[in-house]
């Protein structure tokens, strides 16, 4: 699972994070990629980018629904449902992993990936996911250039 974070960094060049953002999205260009996301992330994707105090050049609304299209339709990259039992899960985890204010969008995106079966979330904000021993947490880094020459 790619956090919105790990989207809205590929999107932006000036993000000290991009250049390990931008390769992880890119990944979803490759049908055998095995990536995911939620709708949720979709929709916090639009929210950031459209927010002028939360990114460096803001995308119109029209332009953000469009950016929110060409993700949706990457052929590695899956868009999971949201399962019926969601509400339960998220209930369950916050009463195991106390929660306040907007962390119940961290547990909502933890619920619908157990719901799933997703255990490893590519995230920069790994302690928003510390208390979860359900699930991986995997903080995105640069790519280190092959070795192989073959693969250059």
């Amino acid at each position: 699972m790619l956090d919105t974070n790990v989207l809205v960094y590929a999107y932006y060049e000036d993000s000290p994070h991009y250049p390990a953002a931008a390769p992880l999205l890119d990944r979803a260009q490759n049908a055998g990629a095995g990536l995911c996301i939620s709708p949720q992330v979709l929709t916090e994707f639009f929210s950031t980018i459209t927010n002028p105090r939360r990114v460096s050049n803001p995308f119109s609304p029209e332009d953000a629904l469009n950016e929110m299209e060409n993700i949706r339709s990457l052929p590695g990259l899956t868009v999971l449902p949201v399962p019926l039992d969601v509400l339960d899960r998220l209930i369950a985890l916050s009463r195991a992993h106390p929660t306040r204010g907007s962390h119940i969008f961290d547990v909502h995106l933890v619920a619908t990936m157990l719901g799933n079966g997703v255990r490893k979330l590519h995230t920069f904000n790994t302690g928003d996911f510390d208390d979860f021993d359900e699930i991986e947490v995997l903080l995105p880094t640069v790519p280190q250039p092959s070795a192989d020459p073959e693969e250059s």
